[in-house]
């Protein structure tokens, strides 16, 4: 791939005039302030990264120019002129376009059908003429590299094959800027590079692209300008020789943080906590061998596709098992449900938070207590809610993990993608399971809440909890686990312990080909 970075600072500098400027943007909620006053200006052909730990902003200000909601002061000009975004409707008729980290699509329609949602149609007779529809559509798949039919049902697309899906619509929509949330959270390294090139074509061609991640590597790598928020406010917007990592990393907490140092990993020889032998779900679980012990942190790594979630699933009694056996602290598991599997002492933070784990329209304390019921009743004779002790639970969790919220009253949805993360790990912090599972821990969290999480999941093990971590990202197991197993084609192909157990070696296993 090309400089990206480079060409795109010099196209803007010689060629592309600000499309976009929003200037001081105020925006509350229920009298707490989620903006207060950020400022942002986009450039045509520019790919410009925006970061902040959770919490800072990015979202909010995201809604206000998408037209999800309305800022309570501040302006948008858009090229030059002052422009009102008071719907999303509005905001693509200004050439904005959005695609969110949970994609939008809707399942039951094909390709071609998600593409031209909300869009006029061509028709023939009164008939829509989805065959005329398809000829301008073509070439804009063909240039983005969508190789799935137009006429294929979307449910049946990968992850990376929707944002194909995404961009489609937004590039038929002539989008003049788009905006991606988190694109690469759900990718593997072979769908990143590809939407890298797809986002170079793009910039090349005058759109411009803002690109939020907490991947600070691929931000130092795409943008040729970033601007950093904190605490509602825009703090710097770096280029040049002012855009480097360190820079950026005290710009988004505020000072400089120091390096987590890598403990000295001795061989944990506490009892066996979980057994799993011959473990299998065809085609994507094909026989699995594994022990975890008390007080251990075991990795799991490998590609996206691996079946690592896919594993946990089956462990968790949501997936009906094919084959094989477990053993949960020296004793016969076969979870028939995840009821069971948590009445048995598992707890599981899945990867799809929103959708798995949270409901969004309910409160903190709600989401937090939803596992720990028995706890928080008046007695087993009366088995009602004593919601003095579910607040009083609640609020220490809320301490324990620095979540941002304005109460354990107020719905979860409202709350930033890392605050939400920390709300599922209290959930299991407050029914404290002989063995925790977290699939993608810290997917789509900040710095910051990062290291809170992996000193959170050090100490959970110190306390003798077994816990089984799944990560995408080579760089986050070895720091953080006591042993490495990696996973490929639905088999268990590796395990690295010590010195061998680093980024370059997980990279390497994940790409071997399984027996």
């Amino acid at each position: 791939m090309t400089d990206l970075k480079a060409e795109s600072a010099k196209q803007n500098s010689e060629e592309h005039a600000v499309f976009l400027e929003a200037e001081n943007i105020v925006k509350s909620y229920g009298g707490v302030h989620a903006l207060k006053g950020v400022s942002l200006t986009l450039r045509a052909g520019e790919v410009h990264g925006l970061v902040g730990a959770n919490g800072a902003g990015k979202s909010t200000v995201i809604k206000v120019l998408a037209g999800l909601t309305r800022a309570d002061g501040g302006r948008i000009r858009i090229d030059g002129r002052d422009v009102e975004v008071a719907t999303p409707h509005q905001a693509s008729d200004l050439g904005m376009n959005f695609i969110h980290q949970e994609l939008a699509f809707i399942p039951s329609m094909t390709v071609m059908e998600n593409i031209m949602l909300g869009l006029p149609k061509k028709t023939h007779f009164g008939w829509v003429d989805w065959a005329a529809i398809e000829k301008d559509i073509a070439p804009i798949a063909a240039r983005v590299g969508l190789k799935a039919s137009l006429s294929t049902n979307v449910k049946t697309l990968s992850t990376a094959e929707n944002w194909l899906v995404n961009i489609c619509r937004a590039l038929v929509r002539k989008a003049r800027l788009i905006v991606m949330d988190e694109p690469t959270a759900s990718l593997s390294a072979n769908e990143a590079e590809r939407l890298f090139a797809i986002i170079e074509d793009l910039s090349r061609s005058g759109v411009a692209v803002l690109y939020v991640s907490h991947r600070l590597d691929e931000i130092m790598r795409l943008c040729s300008r970033v601007t950093a928020f904190r605490d509602g406010r825009s703090v710097a917007c770096l280029e040049g020789e002012t855009l480097t990592r360190e820079n950026l990393v005290e710009a988004i907490v505020g000072g400089a943080v120091e390096p987590l140092v890598r403990e000295e990993r001795h061989a944990i020889d506490g009892p066996v906590a979980l057994s799993v032998s011959g473990l299998k779900r065809l085609p994507r679980v094909r026989g699995v061998d594994f022990s975890l012990r008390k007080g251990e942190v075991l990795g799991i790594g490998g590609l996206v596709g691996a079946g690592r979630s896919e594993l946990a699933r089956l462990i968790y009694g949501a997936d009906r098992v094919d084959g094989g056996k477990m053993e949960l602290n020296g004793i016969p598991f076969a979870p028939r449900s995840p009821s069971e599997a948590v009445h048995k002492g598992l707890g599981f933070v899945p990867e799809e938070r929103r959708s798995e784990a949270l409901l969004l329209t309910k409160s903190l304390a709600f989401n937090m207590q939803i596992a720990n019921l028995s706890n928080i009743i008046r007695s087993p004779a009366l088995p009602l809610i004593d919601y003095r002790k579910r607040r009083t639970k609640s609020e220490e969790i809320i301490r324990d993990l620095a979540i941002k919220t304005d109460g354990v009253d107020t719905p979860v949805g409202r709350l930033s993608g890392g605050n939400q993360q920390k709300v599922v790990i209290g959930r299991w912090l407050l029914r404290r399971p002989d063995v925790l599972i977290l699939d993608e821990p810290t997917r789509g969290v900040d710095i910051g809440a990062r290291g809170e999480i992996h000193r959170l999941i050090r100490d959970l093990a110190a306390e003798g909890m077994a816990v089984l971590v799944i990560s995408s990202e080579p760089d986050e197991l070895p720091d953080l686990c006591d042993r490495v197993l990696v996973m490929v084609e639905g088999l268990i192909t590796r395990e690295l312990t010590g010195e061998e157990m680093n980024r370059n070696a997980i990279i390497e296993a994940s790409y071997a080909q399984a027996s």
